[in-house]
């Protein structure tokens, strides 16, 4: 079964840290993009991480506290957050993207509060 299943959200206070797993299954994590998403209540989902021909981007909210990452494996992305905001509460998702090719994660939940 071809499919992405995240892992490592759950409540932290602000100033903390997580790390997002995503396992891949079915499938390698080559040759296209892999990035992670987020969605808060009320509102759209956002990109934040990309891995893309060895080269790393990050959306500006996230960039200098979150790293994207993939093992040696290719079957696991990973996404450290530290120095954790309230406002990086949302729900986050895992995507592996190419052409024809668009995989999306069911979602893990991170809540930043005291």
């Amino acid at each position: 079964q071809v499919q992405l299943v995240e892992s490592g959200g759950g409540l932290v206070q602000p100033g903390g840290s997580l790390r997002l797993s995503c396992a891949a299954s079915g499938f390698t994590l080559d040759y296209y993009a892999i990035g992670w998403f987020r969605q808060a209540p009320g509102k759209q989902r956002e990109w934040i991480a990309a891995f893309t021909n060895s080269y790393t981007n990050y959306a500006d909210s996230v960039k200098g506290r979150f790293t994207i990452s993939r093992d040696i494996t290719r079957k696991n992305m990973y996404l450290q957050m530290n120095s954790l905001k309230p406002e990086d509460t949302a729900a986050y998702y895992c995507r592996y993207w190419g052409p024809g090719t668009d995989y999306w994660g069911q979602g893990t939940q991170v809540t930043v509060s005291s």
